[in-house]
């Protein structure tokens, strides 16, 4: 983990007591840097998840192609990783920090700077030396230069700290493409399911329909019964309901599509699923817990944050000690245009500046406590992180564990279901059973085609968020987004 390398970079050694002076010239010779050493963390890794299978330990995430395999899902995500609004931002953020990051590393520099100018001024007779007015004329060619002396690594490690914000900045945009595939992804087998739903509705209620016109003659006539005409219309009903609920559910699965594309009037007809298709996952290996460290975008970004704020520490220490600065001028000043460029025209100056800072009011050690109290937030939110991270997973492989054993049973209860529902059907046509026995029979065989669609889609979701909680899904798509 990379919280647990050592650093390389020369350290002040401000804890050894030496006089002030011995401290300065140490500064000059090595140009040191105050930052203190990371924090040395030791999260509690398991070796392996509770819930995962043995001889999985170093199974790395695929790639989102490799992951997501219907031509018609990856055009899908291909258009949201190229239009998404929120995607977009975290881009435009990356560009922002990186602006940011080049603007405070030119400070490590000198500046070069050219300047030309002319005056004319008119002086009264009053103000003239030789009793008469006169009108003087000044032209000049200047190169400076600027420079601070980085002694105590203060603009170095502004310079880090920015570099580290970017860093974070870009594990912050692998985040976001990570819950934008997961989100597209969910949304299209949502879809799926509830067309396959509204459509099992639509059968259902067809059939009952039928069923119930058949009855309605057979009351008119008295060959049955009022309680078995106000049961087949309570199925009706119940399946009538089914479909108003699932194509409303269908339409907000159509929306959260079209937001995600950044499209809200997009025509997704020939990209979305159809009620007969048998869509599936492959399966996902957790892989190692070790490996989550390096697969989250979220803790690299924690990482990255905690390194800025350590950075951030040496900036606050170095206002403790002189700040000294070099600035010099070398350039050519005339009265006449033309003598701009003669000898004897040249002019230089060289200005060094010492600050020394003396007394503010205790600003300077409020602002030393406040990097430190930022590097310990930091700290505590990258451990936290870790630890949410471990616990996504293994819920992820617990509800997957959870619905496949529920899958199974459900496949079961289907089955039965229906086999029931057979044979009800032929003791009805042979006269051993009363036509309420079949509608219950019916009924149960509908309920357990939904609890079975239901759960499948349960089981979907259940392998998205692990794909998710592993981080997995960037590593193919950043380079792509980042050049639109």
């Amino acid at each position: 983990m990379l919280l647990n390398q050592k650093q390389t970079k020369n350290v002040c050694p401000t804890d050894i007591r030496l006089p002030a002076l011995s401290l300065l010239v140490l500064a000059l010779l090595t140009g040191c840097s105050l930052a203190p050493e990371l924090p040395q963390t030791s999260p509690a890794v398991p070796t392996q998840y509770a819930q995962a299978p043995l001889g999985t330990q170093h199974t790395a995430v695929p790639t989102w192609q490799a992951f997501f395999q219907d031509p018609r899902l990856q055009q899908l995500l291909t258009q949201a990783l190229a239009q998404n609004q929120d995607l977009r931002l975290a881009v435009l953020n990356v560009e922002r920090v990186r602006s940011l990051y080049q603007i405070t590393d030119s400070n490590r520099y000198p500046a070069l700077d050219l300047s030309a100018s002319q005056s004319r001024q008119r002086l009264p007779a009053d103000l003239s030396q030789n009793g008469s007015a006169s009108i003087q004329q000044q032209t000049s060619v200047t190169v400076g230069s600027s420079w601070e002396l980085d002694l105590f690594g203060k603009v170095r490690n502004q310079s880090e700290q920015a570099l580290q914000q970017l860093f974070a900045s870009e594990a912050a945009q692998r985040a976001a493409t990570v819950s934008l595939l997961a989100e597209v992804a969910g949304s299209w087998y949502s879809y799926a399911s509830n067309l396959q739903l509204l459509t099992l509705a639509q059968h259902s209620a067809a059939s009952y329909q039928q069923s119930l016109q058949l009855t309605e003659r057979k009351v008119a006539l008295g060959a049955a019964s009022e309680l078995t005409l106000s049961q087949q219309q309570s199925l009706l009903a119940t399946s009538q309901a089914d479909m108003a609920r699932y194509q409303r559910l269908l339409q907000r699965d159509l929306n959260a599509l079209q937001l995600l594309l950044g499209q809200p009037d997009a025509d997704l007809s020939s990209l979305l699923p159809t009620a007969q298709d048998q869509l599936t996952l492959p399966e996902l290996a957790a892989g190692s817990p070790s490996l989550l460290l390096t697969q989250r975008p979220d803790i690299q970004q924690a990482e990255h944050q905690l390194k800025a704020a350590n950075a951030n520490i040496g900036v606050a220490r170095a206002a403790f000690f002189p700040s000294i600065s070099l600035t010099a001028n070398a350039g050519t000043a005339s009265t006449e245009l033309s003598g701009l460029f003669s000898g004897g025209s040249g002019s230089w100056s060289f200005v060094p500046n010492i600050s020394l800072p003396i007394f503010n009011m205790g600003r300077t050690q409020a602002n030393l406590q406040l990097a430190e109290t930022d590097r310990t937030i930091a700290l505590e939110t990258y451990q936290q992180k870790i630890l949410q991270a471990f616990r996504d997973v293994s819920d992820q492989l617990t509800d997957k564990a959870g619905y496949q054993a529920q899958l199974s049973a459900l496949h079961t209860l289907e089955q039965s279901s229906f086999r029931s529902k057979q044979l009800s059907q032929a003791r009805f046509d042979a006269g051993a059973d009363s036509y309420l026995q079949l509608l219950d029979a019916e009924r149960s065989w509908y309920s357990a085609r939904q609890q079975l669609t239901s759960a499948r889609l349960s089981y979907q979701q259940a392998q998205l968020g692990l794909y998710k909680a592993l981080g997995g899904g960037w590593q193919s798509s950043t380079a792509a987004v980042v050049a639109q």
